[in-house]
């Protein structure tokens, strides 16, 4: 069995959850999640915590059911705590990307439920902020701080920004998370 699994998952005082069979629903001060999982996992909601164990199986030689666990449901196991426990974290503190923008003349600006990339193309890069994420730009307009409680939301719309304008390697424009090192390459000029 997953060993993180064994552990059940701390609910804050602040937070509600509430499962009906195997979607999980969770409330906080940041706003409600919903998430539906296998039904290979049970997941049980007891007062402050919430367990996730594999199945009830019909086998009477524990090691067979042990290598059965193992083999089926371990991971299955793992992840579904893993989210859970991210779905907690999302309600009661939330989640961050920042990314950079690097190069002459690019630029970010937020204007009404889009954000508008000036990255080097002949025409501004407009892209729809989705429902539940929180976008700030900085007074330079090279800052981008994304925020949000879903972190699969989080991290999903901070990679389509990227995507618009990946780094490039010889001198290293583009659009980065911060603090992310970018590996450059020599030019033609370091062959001579």
């Amino acid at each position: 069995m997953s060993r993180i699994a064994k552990r059940p998952i701390a609910v804050p005082k602040d937070v509600t959850v509430s499962v009906s069979g195997s979607t999980v629903t969770v409330k906080g001060k940041l706003g409600e999640l919903v998430k539906t999982f296998s039904s290979d996992v049970v997941i049980q909601s007891n007062d402050g915590s919430v367990t996730v164990t594999p199945p009830a199986l019909q086998i009477t030689d524990k090691e067979k059911l042990l290598r059965e666990i193992k083999k089926n449901y371990s991971a299955k196991l793992g992840l579904t705590w893993k989210l859970i426990q991210n779905m907690i974290a999302g309600v009661t503190g939330g989640f961050k990307k920042t990314l950079t923008l690097e190069g002459v003349g690019y630029r970010a600006s937020v204007e009404g439920a889009n954000l508008v990339l000036k990255v080097g193309y002949s025409h501004d890069v407009r892209i729809g902020i989705p429902k539940g994420i929180k976008l700030g730009v900085d007074k330079n307009q090279v800052i981008i701080t994304i925020e949000g409680a879903d972190k699969d939301q989080v991290g999903e719309f901070s990679a389509y920004v990227r995507k618009q304008r990946s780094v490039e390697p010889y001198k290293g424009k583009g659009i980065r998370y911060l603090g992310e090192y970018v590996r450059k390459k020599e030019g033609k000029a370091a062959a001579k």
